[in-house]
């Protein structure tokens, strides 16, 4: 989105561009999880766009790897629980 780079909202629309991204963060932050473990929660999902997704969500530092393997969330995304939030409420008030 050029000419959005310091748009709030454009940031985050870019980095939350398709459901599977908050929906694996909404399952990671319930708690740590292995890839097998998201592949099941995630119906639907192929092994290609997971692997894809945890790795775009690792680079943008929203989760990462514990000592045992398992994937977390770090405090940058923990913090989406606010935008999942919101999403609840507009979908409770208007959907």
């Amino acid at each position: 989105m050029k000419g959005h780079s310091d748009c709030p909202i454009s940031k985050v629309a870019l980095l939350l561009s398709d459901p599977w991204t908050m929906m694996i963060l909404h399952y990671l932050n319930g708690g740590p999880k292995r890839f097998c473990e998201l592949e099941k929660a995630l119906d639907g999902i192929s092994t290609r766009t997971l692997t894809l997704k945890l790795g775009k969500l690792a680079q943008e530092e929203m989760i990462k790897k514990n000592k045992d393997g398992a994937y977390i969330t770090t405090k940058r995304g923990r913090g989406i629980k606010l935008v999942e939030k919101a999403m609840t409420r507009y979908q409770a008030e208007y959907l």
